[in-house]
């Protein structure tokens, strides 16, 4: 939930607008937006796929739809993952170095493709969450039946 909503509010809230924004004020919501989620993430993210991963060891009925539905989930927060470390880190090192005066001559191609994966990698996680969110449910339910 916590990964989910950290990309869901930033693709929410101000990615969607990014070329509403200057080259200056892009270049400095970028390094804000940089520097308030690097440290954090890199705690959340890594333990979230690890009590994603021992939730999907610990789960008894490893041949039912539901589990596969959480493999599904998972698969989709590694491409979270993996989308966040091989493409918008290395944009998000690449906006750090920035200033107006030194903007790359594919500026707006750059600032695009950002854009691009930050959407991406928001429905990724979103849908990993939604997935997430039925497996955990439907694994509530059951073992809620089987007490009745």
């Amino acid at each position: 939930m916590l990964i989910t909503g950290v990309f869901w509010g930033t693709w929410f809230t101000l990615t969607r607008s990014f070329e509403s924004f200057s080259a200056e004020e892009f270049i400095h919501i970028g390094k804000v937006i940089i520097a308030n989620v690097a440290v954090p993430m890199s705690i959340i993210m890594p333990l979230g796929i690890l009590l994603m991963a021992l939730s999907l060891w610990f789960y008894a009925e490893k041949k039912s739809t539901w589990f596969y539905v959480g493999i599904l989930s998972f698969a989709l927060l590694i491409a979270t993952l993996l989308i966040t470390l091989m493409v918008l880190v290395p944009i998000d090192d690449e906006i750090n170095s920035w200033t107006t005066g030194n903007l790359p001559g594919d500026f707006e191609g750059i600032r695009k493709k950002w854009k691009t994966f930050h959407a991406l990698r928001t429905y990724t996680s979103v849908t990993s969450f939604a997935f997430y969110s039925l497996f955990i449910l439907a694994g509530h339910d059951r073992k809620q039946l089987s007490h009745e």
